[in-house]
């Protein structure tokens, strides 16, 4: 992978936003009641996550070795990016749970 600060920050937000999709992706199998596929579209969350945070991770290291430069408005809206995708997978696992309990109390 390129570690130039442009390549670095499109690829966060490329991972951010495919793990947003597979969170919601999640979100809607199980309201169809299928939370097996649900685990699995979380887990494709999960995996895309940790790309993007492998990402940042490259960023910060780039600043570490003083080749940052000035912070930019898209490193900005990348980490944004990569925030508002963990707080929405982190959320959306939760309304998967509800749509479980609600199931099972419904099948009960």
């Amino acid at each position: 992978m390129a570690d130039d600060l442009e390549t670095i920050c499109m690829e966060l937000i490329v991972h951010a936003g495919e793990a947003r999709a597979y969170a919601y992706r999640a979100a809607d199998l199980a309201a169809a009641g299928d939370f097996a596929g649900a685990a699995s579209a979380l887990a494709a969350a999960d995996t895309e996550i940790a790309a993007a945070h492998g990402r940042h991770k490259a960023a910060l290291a780039l600043d570490g070795a003083g080749g940052l430069g000035p912070v930019s408005l898209l490193l900005a809206h990348a980490e944004d990016q990569m925030m508002t995708a963990c707080s929405e997978r982190g959320l959306i696992e939760y309304i998967v749970g509800l749509h479980r309990r609600l199931a099972e109390k419904d099948a009960g």
